[in-house]
């Protein structure tokens, strides 16, 4: 455990420290994008956040192949070296498509051509267990085209899910935490050596995303880009297939007696296979939903609009911050709790832990609608939209009197404030030092 914390820690130091020189040289070429109608930001953010999070990932391979207790997975397992050649053969296309915007189709080529350098070195899944029927052997064309399947949804999934500061990277390093933790138990409580490549992967796929996350917390001063979110969808794949297509589950001895018997027994431990796969959930349902609704307005199904979750987790009154806590709650509640089940499956304290946690998330996903007033004693301990209101002050949602005389009056002019132009290829106040955090809310006609 010491050396993935190592391994962690030096991963997450290299993507912190290069980040911030990396925002600098994205401003310098111009990989800042202009804000399209959907987009939830307000100024050109500079992108290629990939290019520090490769070189972390290539510091951490670095340091677990220096280290005496994980130089055994590079000497018995060649996976490390395929996730390398893939990882940097995705994360080139890309930093071209931050810069260039390469047509999706091309994207999705060079995504199959990742998965089969990655298949060529020997990431590849060779068989699948079965309940009732142990390991089922894969020819070579099966396991090929599963392996390319896994990764191509995987990190089409996490670039999907890349829509909000922070989004994709905390719940990435949420559901590679899982997968860590259960990858390490068959690694040290089993002693199975073919579960190491897959828990150093989880390991630096934390620090991957650990280092990036400050610069990334809104107010965002980077993006990854898709050379980062295609890079970390990679290395998430990557660590799935290592598991469950390198891992002979025979010597756990949990397909023995009938096949009810093995299916009951086996459950349990199939479904943290499934890890990685669990960011897809909230991707998914929010595909399927977009679908129906463009479909039900008469629109494509491709037509990009403001109706996915984090939109409406906007829309029903949480702020951004809140959205994306919101979303890394319960990807952390089907990652963990599927890693608990998988544990002690036969403890109901888990699934009225899991049921208890499930109604705290939808009481929170719910309280904007609510919208309580915090006691007297407790005014100052909250934010300002749970006060009480005070005597001459317009209560949430009123109009102040100034703005309520205009409507009155027939105005329909909006009142706007003016702002100084900014530069083209400039990123407004975040190219130019710390964006302030909090609005101005000076009322017009102060002394200040």
């Amino acid at each position: 455990m010491r050396d993935y914390l190592l391994t962690l820690c030096v991963t997450a130091a290299v993507t912190y420290l290069l980040t911030g020189p990396v925002r600098k040289f994205a401003i310098a070429t111009g990989a800042m994008p202009e804000i399209r109608a959907r987009d939830v930001h307000r100024e050109p953010t500079p992108r290629l956040g990939g290019i520090a999070m490769f070189f972390g990932l290539c510091a951490g391979l670095l340091v677990a192949d220096n280290l005496q207790n994980l130089n055994g997975v590079f000497e018995l397992s060649n996976e490390p070296r395929a996730l390398l050649s893939g990882a940097a053969l995705i994360w080139l296309i890309g930093v071209l498509d931050d810069k260039f915007e390469i047509d999706a189709l091309i994207k999705l080529g060079a995504q199959m051509i990742a998965a089969g350098v990655m298949v060529m070195q020997g990431l590849t899944i060779l068989w699948i267990p079965v309940p009732g029927a142990g390991m089922v052997s894969l020819t070579s064309w099966q396991g090929t085209l599963l392996t390319v399947a896994l990764v191509v949804i995987t990190i089409n999934a996490v670039n999907f899910v890349d829509g909000l500061d922070g989004l994709a990277a905390g719940m990435v390093c949420i559901a590679a935490a899982a997968f860590f933790l259960y990858t390490y138990r068959l690694w040290y409580s089993y002693g199975i050596e073919a579960a190491a490549p897959a828990t150093l992967f989880s390991a630096i796929l934390m620090g991957m995303c650990v280092g990036f996350l400050p610069h990334n917390m809104h107010p965002a001063r980077i993006f990854m880009g898709d050379s980062g979110s295609m890079l970390i969808g990679l290395v998430l794949a990557a660590g799935a297939i290592s598991v469950t297509g390198q891992v002979d589950l025979d010597v756990l001895k949990i397909f023995e007696g009938s096949t009810r018997q093995a299916t009951h027994t086996a459950l349990p431990v199939f479904i943290p296979l499934l890890l990685p796969l669990t960011i897809i959930a909230i991707p998914f349902a929010d595909l399927v939903l977009a679908i129906v609704r463009r479909t039900w307005n008469g629109q494509s199904p491709f037509a990009a609009d403001r109706g996915h979750l984090h939109h409406r987790l906007l829309e029903i009154g949480h702020s951004h911050s809140r959205s994306v806590l919101i979303m890394y709650f319960w990807s952390a509640l089907i990652a963990f709790g599927v890693v608990a089940y998988s544990v002690h499956s036969a403890s109901t304290w888990i699934l009225l832990v899991i049921v208890v946690l499930s109604a705290v998330g939808l009481v929170l996903l719910l309280l904007p609608r609510f919208t309580p007033r915090a006691p007297l004693w407790a005014q100052s301990f909250v934010p300002p939209r749970y006060r009480r209101k005070r005597r001459g002050e317009p209560a949430a949602g009123e109009l102040a009197p100034p703005v309520a005389a205009l409507a009155l009056a027939g105005e329909t002019q909006p009142v706007t404030e003016e702002r100084t132009p900014v530069p083209a290829g400039v990123n407004g106040a975040t190219a130019l030092g710390a964006r302030s955090r909090l609005p101005d809310r000076r009322k017009a006609g102060s002394r200040n």
